[in-house]
């Protein structure tokens, strides 16, 4: 669940990083998107290397969620009688990771349908992801989905990034400041670079 975690955590601040492109206008933007589907050529055939990338970040999301599914299993059996006291010393984030994980697991496709196949964008343009994404964003329930799920995805990775750090070895008492730090600071930094796209498109900074 570690790995898996780690491997989409890495493919989101590369997704981060190429929607801040919307910044610098339509022909940057698409011009990128057009980037990564001839990525690897000549020798890799069109779009090659963006269907291995898809291939393994399908991977990591089924592992992710087999292994959420097996340990929530091995919690429950480990303790099948609740305890009486409950005393809430976890944070928010801890709480609500699986319901979370639950909303950016349906967040994913309603993803895909819009920005990839175009299924649920109605003033979809194909071959023009900018004017897609201006498409989307245009819509009250394009932002709040989206928002919705940037929200939740901060709270997972928060939590998620410093729990890997332990299951992988990485954590001990000298170095927990330090990688709280780091989770809060991943968490609040593609927090704040995916939800800028929406609310620039909002307030009419990206037109």
């Amino acid at each position: 669940m570690a790995v898996s975690g780690l491997i989409m955590l890495g493919y989101l601040v590369v997704h981060m990083l190429g929607n801040l492109k919307i910044f610098f206008g339509p022909e940057e933007f698409n011009g990128y998107a057009h980037w990564l589907r001839t990525l690897g050529s000549p020798f890799l055939h069109h779009e090659w290397a963006l269907w291995i990338v898809r291939v393994v970040l399908v991977a990591a999301v089924v592992a992710h969620g087999v292994c959420a599914y097996q340990l929530s299993r091995r919690d429950i059996k480990a303790r099948p009688v609740k305890y009486t006291h409950k005393r809430r010393r976890a944070s928010y984030a801890t709480r609500t990771m699986r319901w979370g994980g639950i909303i950016l697991a349906l967040f994913i496709v309603w993803h895909l349908l819009d920005l990839t196949t175009l299924t649920v964008n109605e003033r979809a343009w194909a071959g023009h992801p900018y004017q897609n994404v201006l498409a989307t964003f245009s819509t009250w329930y394009g932002n709040t989905i989206y928002l919705v799920a940037m929200a939740a995805l901060g709270l997972h990775v928060r939590h998620g990034f410093w729990s890997a750090a332990q299951t992988l070895g990485a954590g001990n008492a000298r170095r927990e400041r330090s990688l709280r730090f780091l989770a809060n600071a991943l968490a609040l930094v593609l927090f704040a670079g995916f939800a800028s796209v929406p609310v620039a498109v909002m307030t009419g900074v990206v037109s």
